[in-house]
């Protein structure tokens, strides 16, 4: 094996921006185009990334793994990893609460592999200052050379696996997790009769700042936002705080899981589906 391969598991949108990182500051950059769409295809392609062939390969090849993807697979993910025999250092950038990362981390530990905690914060980045990549763990600063020239900015804030997890499902609580209040509010409004009178109460002075283009930019990302809800409110729980919020924040982002690869064209559209549900 080489120091120089890394391998990313997966490359859609924000596991590209990571991987491009790491190619941007020096390494080759693998990852398996089986069993990938079409889209993650011709976006690993262009963005240069080698094709591993296999899982098996990857782990053989690469002392180093990124792992990017829908917080629902985060644990099979990993489970995989381990069933190749992987040993090297292994980064869960997924956004999943601290305690599902310790188990993860748990699991891998005894078969030689230096578990670190990610956590993203921000949209996927075109440019350096916009996004950050939170690690955590006894071996993260070995990781921190990865990102050097971005444009994802990388910050180890601590040796405890949890941290970086902690601080991601903290801010998603608020970011994410008011956009499906907005939702939630809207589409009973609609439901009601009374969405005008209360855009409009919203638009006067001192009233909040609210606008579609929140719901529909967070629409096709539902599907994702989903799982992240209810890996937030289990964060809570174990933090002593009540996890019901984004237990219903969560089934707020199943109504619109149809949306994914399909945005809504209008506002309309998107209250179209919530009355349906």
């Amino acid at each position: 094996m080489t120091a120089q391969r890394v391998g990313i598991l997966h490359p859609g949108e924000m596991g590209s921006a990571v991987a491009a990182t790491a190619r941007n500051s020096g390494y080759e950059v693998c990852w398996v185009a089986e069993g990938r769409s079409h889209h993650s295809r011709a976006r690993a392609e262009s963005a240069g990334f080698t094709d591993a062939g296999t899982l098996a390969n990857l782990c053989e090849t690469c002392p180093v793994i990124f792992s990017v993807c829908p917080p629902e697979f985060a644990a099979d993910l990993a489970a995989q990893v381990l069933a190749q025999g992987f040993r090297g250092t292994y980064l869960d950038a997924n956004a999943i609460s601290p305690t599902h990362k310790q188990q993860i981390a748990a699991q891998m530990r005894p078969s030689g592999i230096h578990f670190i905690d990610g956590g993203i914060i921000g949209l996927p980045p075109k440019a350096r200052g916009q996004t950050w990549l939170y690690l955590s763990g006894e071996h993260a600063d070995t990781i921190a050379c990865y990102f050097q020239a971005g444009p994802l900015e990388a910050e180890v804030i601590g040796t405890e696996i949890g941290k970086a997890s902690a601080l991601k499902m903290c801010y998603a609580a608020q970011n994410k997790g008011s956009i499906a209040l907005l939702i939630a509010v809207m589409g009973a409004a609609d439901r009601l009769g009374v969405l005008d009178d209360l855009r409009r109460t919203w638009s006067r002075p001192g009233g909040p700042e609210k606008t579609d283009g929140h719901i529909l930019r967070a629409t096709p990302k539902a599907w994702r936002w989903a799982p992240e809800m209810r890996e937030i409110a289990a964060t809570l729980e174990a933090a002593g705080m009540p996890p019901e919020f984004h237990q219903a924040a969560a089934e707020v982002y199943e109504m619109l899981r149809d949306f994914k690869d399909a945005a809504p064209q209008s506002i309309e559209e998107v209250f179209k589906k919530l009355r349906r549900s």
